[in-house]
């Protein structure tokens, strides 16, 4: 383990940030802060035709909300930046001359249609598909030819006929064959550089320590060790994780429903249950334990115990989550995580009693799973998005239904008492003079006084709705008539 560990997470921008890949942030984070480390964050821009700036903005956003902050990256200048690829292009070409001059590379003239015919022509011959080497040793002469017909090369990677080991600190000990592996393109023809070859040098210069990300790039370690070998470098040490799989144990992907940052903050998913969530999956804590602080999570994390296989993304099980740290979050800080969702339903916050939509949050925050859904539970407070549910229209049919209405009613008109001592002193009135008692008592009232047949405690929801909204509601639907009783 070095002194003081770099790790980075390191995302093209090209889409809304994956909870896979946010999940690679948070184990490279947790590593870092584990560690007393480095987490630096690297954009890799290079794809032109995909990498879009707002792509990269959301990112930024997404990690922030997510409490991921980084120590060296974009808006965070360091020793060892730019951090974005398309600004390192000067230090990839030199790089690249540095391989042609040890003459560890070559110019390749095949076009996608004749690269595609021979990866074609391999898979029907039951072979593993690769670059063959068709362009490896074309004569001085050729390459001019191939340039003359307007060919633009890309440069390709001489592989050597060696086995590449090393050893991954998830997985063991690993192995691949360079006999297996073509030639690949270290630059473009357009002259960006590939991935691989990218990574490599960017990863060195930086002086990454350790690099923890996806077991789908297994594969692309033995390429890059490889170029370690080449330039002279010292690999970093590599860790693997499992992937996030859906629960046909597929990769997750949009055939199974959410998979963005940015979809789960929409739906009301606060920050501190995704990122829970995230670091439950693949690996584990001490004692079993599934809710944690960032803190604790920070602790506990060990890549040794991260497990190899993979991990099923369970939303169910995150919505449980997200509902026990609605739970938790103090009610003050919980109103302004609720302020868009309102708002987005036509809620003037500001406009609002302060005092009681604290209290009505209060209330209401057991019964929600997401952010998104206030606005189902807390409309019972407001007589303008007030509704009496079929349910509950059925419940006031029934016999002796309106007589405990009207007799509720009939208390809060002719009593003054406190709001805190009508409630149950009209309770016990309603008793004496109905008979009615438990869901014969308690459906009617909370039909007429909610709309719904399910909602909070009435005691603590009467005291937040008012007297005279009560007594506003029970008369509009039994009935009764104020001046005639």
């Amino acid at each position: 383990m070095a002194d003081r560990p770099r790790v980075r997470f390191a995302p093209s921008p090209t889409g809304e940030l994956h909870v896979g890949n946010a999940r690679t942030a948070l184990f490279n984070w947790m590593f870092a802060r584990h560690h007393g480390g480095d987490f630096i964050l690297r954009i890799e821009d290079t794809d032109e035709s995909r990498s879009a700036l707002s792509y990269q903005l959301n990112l930024l956003e997404d990690l922030t909300w997510l409490g991921i902050d980084w120590d060296e990256g974009p808006q965070k200048d360091g020793a060892y930046g730019p951090y974005k690829q398309s600004e390192r292009l000067a230090v990839y070409a030199d790089h690249l001359q540095k391989l042609m001059a040890a003459d560890l590379v070559y110019p390749c003239y095949c076009t996608e249609e004749e690269l595609e015919e021979e990866r074609q022509t391999l898979i029907l011959s039951k072979r593993m598909p690769r670059y063959m080497g068709k362009c490896r040793n074309l004569t001085p002469e050729q390459r001019k030819q191939k340039e003359k017909e307007g060919r633009k090369p890309s440069f390709r990677f001489k592989v050597p006929d060696a086995t590449i080991q090393f050893n991954d600190l998830i997985r063991g000990a690993m192995k691949f064959e360079g006999s297996a592996v073509g030639d690949f393109i270290i630059v473009r023809s357009n002259g960006m550089p590939a991935y691989n070859f990218a990574v490599v040098i960017d990863d060195h210069l930086m002086g990454i320590s350790h690099v923890i990300r996806g077991e789908d790039h297994l594969s692309n370690t033995a390429l890059q060790i490889m170029l370690y070998k080449a330039f002279g470098f010292t690999p970093p040490i590599f860790a693997h994780h499992c992937l996030i799989l859906g629960k046909d144990r597929a990769k997750l992907s949009k055939r199974h429903g959410s998979v963005s940052v940015g979809e789960f903050r929409r739906q009301g998913i606060l920050p501190e249950a995704l990122t829970n969530y995230l670091g439950l999956l693949g690996s584990s804590f001490t004692e079993g334990r599934e809710v944690l602080s960032r803190e604790e999570m920070i602790a506990g994390f060990a890549l040794e115990r991260a497990s190899k296989s993979g991990a099923i993304f369970d939303e169910d099980k995150l919505h449980w989550l997200n509902a026990v740290y609605i739970r938790s979050c103090p009610t003050e800080k919980l109103m302004e995580s609720l302020r868009p969702f309102l708002e987005e339903e036509g809620y003037e916050i500001d406009a609002l009693d302060p005092v009681r939509f604290h209290a009505a949050v209060d209330l209401i925050k057991n019964d929600l799973t997401t952010l998104a859904e206030v606005g189902k539970h807390i409309d019972i407070f407001f007589d303008d998005k007030y509704a009496l549910s079929e349910e509950a229209k059925q419940v006031l049919e029934k016999e002796g239904a309106r007589q405990v209405v009207r007799t509720f009613a009939e208390y809060l008109r002719t009593n003054s008492a406190a709001i805190q001592e009508i409630y149950p002193a009209a309770l016990k009135f309603v008793k004496e003079k109905t008979g009615a008692k438990g869901k014969g008592l308690f459906m009617p009232l909370r039909a007429a006084l909610t709309g719904r047949v399910h909602g909070p405690e009435l005691d603590r929801f009467f005291a937040v709705l008012g007297k005279e909204t009560a007594l506003n509601r029970l008369q509009q639907y039994v009935g009764i008539q104020t001046d005639n009783c």
